[in-house]
């Protein structure tokens, strides 16, 4: 355990962004979920609008520093062709 007081405070801030983060993964996970479920179901109109909602997600967590934008631009490349790739 930290004994300086500034140490303390950098392990209550750190405990802070850790939650934080986590539960901006958490969300960004369950919009995935929802677009790849619309594909296996292969409703298409639903899968589109899921895949909007997850972009927007995704890049909201990207500009908070939660994931790179490199990944964020990978994972909705590949939903996107998902989606395209319903007839």
């Amino acid at each position: 355990m930290a004994n300086i007081k500034s140490a303390k405070k950098r392990i209550l801030v750190i405990d802070r962004k850790t939650e934080r983060n986590k539960s901006i993964r958490s969300k960004v996970k369950t919009y995935i979920k929802k677009v790849y479920a619309a594909i296996e179901a292969g409703n298409k109109a639903e899968a589109l609008e899921a895949l909007k909602a997850a972009t927007g997600e995704l890049n909201k967590a990207a500009s908070k520093g939660v994931y790179h934008k490199n990944t964020v631009s990978r994972k909705i490349s590949r939903m996107s062709k998902a989606v395209n790739a319903l007839s």
